[in-house]
């Protein structure tokens, strides 16, 4: 038997109070030194998750990393709120402290309903609102999360302006497409445009280096020989084996019609104007006989394109199985492979060259569809080599709308190593397997995951660099269009990992795990806050036409802040948040709305009154508990 003075030679684990407030506790038995300085009970009550494996033992001494990480960001949360006199800084381990019921049960989940999406549940703050992604999951649709909604907020949702047949960054397309597929009728689908019409927006897209360096679907070379090889053909006649050329060279069309920079380029000329919709239709027209030839570079490059083109129009479903399709004609063309080139002639360096192009457009283009739909990425990492193209880190954070600077490497749609971690992010997090994991397991990959992000931020040159919080307050001294894209999908990476942690089974049981949990979902709404916050900074750098492209972004923040609202109204920040919701309408009128073809004005106005909704429930929420603490302080007098 120890005494009272004598320490433990090697403490096994903490006492309760020096748990919670993170300090080395002594082990001296009947009370450590901070217990018996502060007359505290020292106990050992806490349910401890042992390791299964030995070689994780050090796992417990990492796990500051992710704490020190939070207590930096919560520091600086509460050096925001400190801007505003009015504010109070709220405690962040319990932003949701799951104590609030629904009209219903857990038990009375969604076993017997109808799923929208073959993608795992949502929860938020260890509430499952429904069987559907976190990434594209409106929690509300399903009765679960419409009755957790209507207990928080008191009213009824209206459905007709949160529509349970789409989420609101899909398109729709329906209809359009009828349209144009009975035009075709009248046409020769397997013509060939105009070769001047060719040449002129061939020409245009080199010339917009831009697009070149984010968009580098073709090699201006290898590209030519297509189109002499296509239009050396009889164009009254169609044999096996011109699809895919033919497909490649209307798909590229159709995407390079649709490009702002492009368009302004080739002018407003009656006689080179391309209606980019019917193009891209005469294009998947020809796919079904594309399929039926032997996987080639142009069949690929037309599939790759006509995905970027239905991404950059909204058409998410199109999207997701062109994306697919893309993905196995590049892996039977062993792009996914990085070959090392020997005595290769210069045409088969360009050839390869162009193939990883190919594969990393798709690469980046199939993780943002996953987290856009709700569905699994459709390429494993395990598949392929990831090597970065050279040069690629130095390269990728330049000004790209300098044509001062000398680009070797393309820079692509989105940061390639972003993908990686959005990639690993839904295996660790999201995957069928990752739902099985143990709170302890889940809580380590968010961690190793957050410090893989952090490592990424911290490698980027200062001026690039990303704060982890954006505020009004702040500024971005390189702000472009290439930095919107950068930071965006930073704060989304950074929201996705954090959410995760709204799984823990501590939301329920109440362990000692419960601050650092409820931390790390408030890590999750602050970065969806400060999306909106750059996006509204960042307005005046966005392009026209970018509303299908960049409308995921700031409806999914808005989504993580209403859960947020909805889950503790009484706290400091919420009348901030609903402010920003009362915002977000304008906001985005203002950035999406110039320009916009009368076509899609019909969308927009589903969004608009999709946030007109959230702002509604949200008010009545707050309202709500406003109300319920009011008359409980009455009657508690």
């Amino acid at each position: 038997m120890h005494s009272n003075n004598e320490p433990r030679k090697r403490t096994v684990r903490a006492c309760d109070s020096c748990y919670r407030r993170k300090i080395k506790c002594d082990g001296a038995l009947p009370q450590c030194n901070w217990c018996s300085h502060h007359d505290l009970p020292c106990t050992f009550n806490r349910v401890v998750q042992r390791k299964r494996k030995n070689g994780d033992d050090d796992g417990r001494h990492k796990a500051s990393k992710l704490s020190e990480r939070i207590s930096r960001i919560e520091q600086l949360l509460a050096e925001n709120l400190m801007r505003d006199p009015g504010s109070v800084p709220p405690d962040l381990s319990q932003i949701a402290d799951g104590s609030i019921t629904a009209s219903t049960s857990p038990g009375n989940s969604s076993s017997n309903q109808p799923l929208i999406s073959s993608s795992v549940g949502l929860h938020f703050a260890g509430r499952e609102l429904g069987g559907i992604s976190v990434f594209t999951g409106i929690p509300f649709l399903l009765p679960e999360g419409q009755q957790w909604i209507q207990a928080r907020t008191g009213q009824t949702i209206s459905s007709d302006k949160l529509s349970p047949t789409r989420v609101p960054w899909e398109k729709e397309r329906g209809q359009t497409s009828n349209n144009l597929l009975m035009n075709l009728q009248n046409q020769d689908p397997f013509e060939l445009p105009d070769l001047r019409v060719i040449r002129l927006y061939l020409d245009a897209f080199n010339n917009a280096f831009v697009m070149m360096r984010l968009f580098p679907v073709i090699d201006p070379d290898l590209f030519e020989d297509t189109v002499i090889a296509a239009y050396q053909q009889p164009q009254n006649s169609f044999h096996f084996g011109q699809a895919s050329t033919r497909a490649c060279i209307i798909a590229f069309l159709a995407f390079a019609a649709r490009l702002p920079p492009v368009k302004i380029l080739v002018g407003a000329s009656t006689s080179s104007s391309v209606d980019h919709d019917a193009m891209a239709t005469r294009a998947q027209f020809l796919l079904t006989q594309l399929l039926q030839e032997p996987a080639s570079l142009e069949g690929a490059q037309a599939v790759v394109i006509l995905t970027l083109y239905e991404l950059s129009c909204g058409n998410m479903r199109a999207t997701n199985y062109f994306g697919a399709i893309a993905a196995r004609l590049l892996f039977m063309l062993g792009a996914n492979l990085t070959t090392v080139h020997t005595n290769s002639s210069v045409r088969a360096k360009k050839r390869q060259r162009l193939l990883r192009n190919l594969f990393w457009i798709c690469y980046t283009l199939d993780k943002d569809v996953a987290l856009r739909i709700g569905q699994p990425p459709t390429i494993a990492d395990e598949n392929c080599d990831l090597t970065l193209p050279s040069g690629y880190v130095d390269q990728a954070h330049h000004d790209v709308e300098n044509e001062d600077v000398h680009f070797d490497q393309p820079v692509f749609p989105f940061d390639l190593r972003l993908s990686i971690i959005k990639s690993r992010a839904h295996s660790a997090l999201y995957s069928v397997s990752a739902m099985k994991k143990s709170d302890a397991d889940l809580l380590k990959s968010i961690r190793e995951l957050d410090d893989e992000l952090e490592e990424w931020r911290l490698s980027l040159p200062p001026h690039w660099r990303p704060t982890m919080s954006f505020s009004p307050e702040a500024s971005d001294p390189n702000i472009s269009m290439h930095s919107v894209m950068l930071r965006l999908n930073y704060y989304l990476c950074m929201s996705i990992i954090h959410q995760a942690s709204s799984r823990c089974k501590a939301w329920q049981e109440g362990s000692g795990m419960m601050d650092g949990v409820s931390s790390s979902l408030a890590l999750s709404v602050e970065a969806s806050r400060s999306t909106l916050c750059y996006l509204e900074a960042a307005e005046h750098v966005l392009v026209d036409g970018v509303f299908w492209t960049l409308i995921f972004y700031p409806m999914s923040a808005l989504l993580s802040i209403f859960c947020s609202i909805l889950q503790n109204p009484l706290d400091p920040r919420s009348r901030d948040d609903l402010g920003r919701l009362k915002m977000a309408t304008l906001m985005m009128q203002r950035i999406f709305s110039r320009k916009l073809p009368e076509t899609e004005v019909v969308h927009f106005k589903l969004v608009a009154d999709f946030v007109v909704e959230l702002k509604r429930l949200a008010e009545a929420a707050i309202d709500k508990a406003w109300l319920e603490q009011s008359r409980s302080s009455l009657v508690s007098k």
